[in-house]
Order: C-alpha cells, then sequence, then structure tokens
C-alpha cells in the first residue's frame, strides 16, 4: 500500500507543466501524439504513479523524474485500455543497470540447468516488473530501436490470459483463430531466419519462445511500427486491434483516416 502523502505528492509533481512537456518532446515514441492522447498519457502516468509502487533497487536512488519516465513510457502500451489492465500487483523494482536473476531451464535431453542470467529486465506474473535504469531511460531517448519497459509490461497483458504464450484476452469481435495462425507463421518465419543467419527485422530474443515474440514484437510495434507493418503485416493489425492503437498512422489520423481497430 502506497502512503496517501507520497500519493499526494506525487500528484502535485505531476501536474502538467513546462518540465513534464519538455520531457514528452525528448522522448520518439510520442512523435505524433495528438493533443488528446497527450493528455490521456499524463492522467495515467499519475494514475500509474499513485496506484504502483516505483523502487530503487540494488542502491540505486530514485528521482522522481526517474519514476515519471518510467511511468510514462510504461502507460503507452494501455493508452486506450486504461490501467486495469495492470491489475494484481503494485511493484516495480528498478536496478542502476544489468541485474542477476536465477533462471533454470530443461533442454532437449531434459537435463533441468540452474544458474544466474544477467537481465536489463523482468516481469512475474503476479509479482513486481524488474528494469535496468539505464537501459530503459537509453532506450526512451531512442536508443537502437527496443524499449525494456514496454517489453516487460507487455507481459504483464499477456499472463492475464492464463500464462506468458503470446496470446493476451483479446477484445470481442477479434478472433483468437486468427490471432494465432498469424502469429504462429510469423513466429515460425522468425525461426526461419536465425536459423539461416538471415538479418533479423526485431531483437533476436523474440526467437525464446511465442511469449517473449509478443512481447518483442510489441516494443517493436510501439517503436519502429511501419517496420513490423511491413514484414508481418497481419500481426501489426492484431495489435493495432488489441492495444487499440495504430502508431503507423498517427500522421494520417490527422487526415480523417479511420484507425484499423475502429
Amino acid at each position: 500500500m502506497i502512503p496517501w502523502w507520497r500519493r499526494l505528492l506525487r500528484r502535485e509533481q505531476l501536474r502538467p507543466n513546462r518540465e513534464w512537456q519538455e520531457l514528452c518532446e525528448r522522448l520518439p515514441l510520442l512523435e505524433g501524439y495528438s493533443g488528446q492522447e497527450m493528455d490521456r498519457l499524463h492522467a495515467l502516468t499519475v494514475e500509474f504513479l499513485d496506484s504502483k509502487d516505483i523502487q530503487g533497487a540494488g542502491g540505486l536512488e530514485l528521482s522522481g523524474g526517474m519514476c515519471r519516465l518510467i511511468a510514462l513510457q510504461a502507460c503507452v502500451p494501455v493508452l486506450n485500455l486504461g490501467l486495469a489492465w495492470y491489475r494484481g500487483w503494485v511493484q516495480v523494482l528498478v536496478y542502476p543497470d544489468e541485474f542477476l536473476a536465477r533462471d533454470e531451464y530443461q533442454d532437449e535431453a531434459g537435463v533441468v540447468h540452474e544458474g544466474s542470467y544477467a537481465r536489463i529486465g523482468e516481469s512475474w506474473a503476479y509479482g513486481p516488473v524488474i528494469l535496468s535504469w539505464r537501459h530503459s531511460a537509453q532506450d526512451a531517448f531512442g536508443g537502437e530501436g527496443g524499449n525494456v519497459v514496454i517489453h516487460e509490461f507487455a507481459h504483464k497483458l499477456d499472463v492475464l490470459n492464463g500464462g506468458p504464450n503470446g496470446m493476451p484476452p483479446l477484445h470481442r469481435g477479434m478472433r483468437p483463430e486468427a490471432w494465432t495462425r498469424d502469429f504462429e507463421q510469423a513466429y515460425d518465419d522468425f525461426l526461419h531466419r536465425c536459423e539461416r543467419g538471415q538479418s533479423l527485422p526485431f531483437d533476436e530474443y523474440a526467437a525464446a519462445d511465442p511469449g517473449e515474440f509478443f512481447a518483442v514484437v510489441s516494443e517493436a510495434f510501439f517503436v519502429q511500427p511501419s517496420l513490423v507493418r511491413a514484414v508481418y503485416p497481419q500481426v501489426y493489425a492484431h495489435l493495432a486491434q488489441f492495444y487499440r492503437q495504430e502508431p503507423h498512422a498517427r500522421a494520417a489520423a490527422r487526415q480523417n483516416i479511420p484507425p484499423a481497430w475502429d
């Protein structure tokens, strides 16, 4: 539970002001947002900071600006969905840089391997989101075409449907069989590209499993939408319907072109 006085302080710090405007203007991720979208993003960011507890870990001391930057990015995927999609957990832990996480996996021979691995982000099904501050900030200001915050929060959406399997709860009117068919085809194509050593449209980590493919393609959807639309147009269309956003068409929307999810 976040103390009321901390929520009040955060709300006061997040009133629309020049600092907020300057932050948003520096983020390539927000290019093409309408005034209404920016207002909604601001309101969601305030609500996120009211309801979630962002804490530094590994000796990191978080400032209000650092919390705002993380919360803002986390709210991008749910801009038209609402924070109810992030229900059931409250904590975000932020390390200064990469952190070690315990993990285990079973190889093809059935042998279970355990160890500690360096991570830049983790999302626990019923627990916290864990982030590297360096990578979260780097991605926000236009790093190498990815976004670790969006990636980890996409996992939070995915598990609402029972597990990290690459299919979040779909909206009424969306066909699960079409989603499964098109994502499986795209995933298989991505695996073939990896096996053949071909150029990849986005992070190779997408080949790990269907859940990671969904998270990686989700971050690419917001950061490099034209690329996703060009390489996997059916997947792009599904994501536009699910997120109820169409990043590629934000500029065109000003010319009254209806969004794909309408």
